[in-house]
């Protein structure tokens, strides 16, 4: 019988990120969170995630989602962006979504309103001089 592959201790725990659709959208890996092409696109500090440009994004929920509230204050651009990690080994494919719990009326999916959320600079910058 062939070995099954173990994996190693330094190997990165991967926390796969999907929106209501059960598409993978991004891929998880310590605070910072990874688009489909390798590129980092977020962080996640207590659960609040954070485009790289320091715009809230949202909350990343217990069922890998990021949601907000559909009417809410956005709290400031942080300026205490992290410096960009080394990138990690990324998987090639996700396992099946979990079952998603409903969401309310009050309650967004982001990646499923707004797909290209972190494709974009934030409107809230300040114009350059």
């Amino acid at each position: 019988m062939p070995k099954s592959k173990k994996r190693s201790k330094n190997a990165p725990k991967y926390q796969y990120i999907w929106n209501t659709y059960g598409d993978w959208v991004a891929t998880k890996v310590g605070d910072y969170i990874w688009d489909l092409t390798g590129t980092w696109v977020a962080w996640v500090e207590d659960n609040e995630v954070y485009k790289v440009d320091g715009e809230w994004v949202g909350t990343l929920s217990r069922d890998s989602r990021i949601l907000r509230k559909r009417v809410s204050r956005r709290p400031p651009l942080r300026t205490d962006i992290p410096p960009a990690p080394e990138k990690p080994d990324l998987p090639a494919r996700a396992p099946l979504p979990p079952a998603f719990a409903e969401l309310t009326y009050s309650e967004i999916d982001v990646l499923e309103e707004d797909p290209d959320v972190f494709k974009r600079i934030s409107d809230r910058r300040p114009d350059m001089d």
